[in-house]
């Protein structure tokens, strides 16, 4: 049972690893759209656009559904709505910080950032996430990436 476990943790893992590949290409896709269309916001808002219509279809064939219950929604605390807001801070910084940083310096500010705050999420249980103390390693893991950071803006 243990290594059917195992198992399916390296292909989470592994989904997880690809998942985070894709935000250097959607970064550097987004960034040429941003010359094409002549601004970051449009390109970010054409990027939405786009995922929107996926996203509309996949509703479609996968839930078979446009709807949700509404009711309960009233009790839904305000921030559970933020997402889409903080997914477009994140993907037009990324327009914006791609031509100046760099692919690479710029996925890795990105990752840095991420990291901090998801072991600060992890560390106090935010948004109703299990706890996971900060302990050294974890802190010495997000030091190595911020040396990785150092690194990469020199070289």
């Amino acid at each position: 049972m243990a290594n059917k476990r195992s198992k399916s943790m390296i292909a989470f893992m592994c989904m997880g690893l690809a998942a985070g590949m894709m935000s250097p290409i959607q970064t550097s896709i987004n960034s040429r759209l941003r010359v094409a269309v002549d601004s970051p916001i449009i390109a970010s808002m054409i990027s939405f656009l786009v995922g929107m219509t996926l996203l509309l279809l996949l509703s479609l064939i996968v839930e078979r559904r446009l709807t949700f219950p509404l009711r309960g929604v009233g009790r839904i605390p305000w921030w559970i709505f933020t997402g889409g807001a903080l997914g477009v801070i994140f993907v037009t910084s990324n327009i914006l910080l791609l031509p100046l940083l760099g692919s690479a310096l710029t996925v890795v500010l990105a990752l840095c950032g991420q990291m901090i705050i998801a072991l600060t999420i992890d560390h106090f249980g935010w948004f109703g996430i299990i706890r996971h103390p900060i302990n050294r390693y974890r802190v010495l893991g997000v030091l190595s990436m911020l040396g990785g950071v150092l690194l990469i803006q020199w070289f």
